[in-house]
């Protein structure tokens, strides 16, 4: 039985590349709305490195595990 879907793709792959180029979005996105946040409120430089350092914790969170799951895996 033949596991290709879309153009000699398997499944998976097609979810992985889906996966990674969504929540790299998503991860933009997220950066996009703490810069306004930080606009908005009139936080000053200080308060926008505050903002990004706190908010963005988990998202560095995301990148180090895909970060460290290349290294080992190369």
């Amino acid at each position: 039985m033949d596991n290709t879907v879309l153009f000699g793709l398997t499944e998976g792959e097609i979810a992985q590349y889906g996966l990674s180029v969504g929540v790299t979005a998503f991860i933009l996105y997220m950066l996009f709305i703490v810069f306004n946040l930080a606009r908005e409120a009139k936080a000053g430089k200080f308060g926008t490195f505050i903002l990004f350092f706190v908010l963005s914790l988990g998202m560095l969170g995301f990148v180090a595990k895909s970060v460290i799951q290349w290294i080992l895996e190369g």
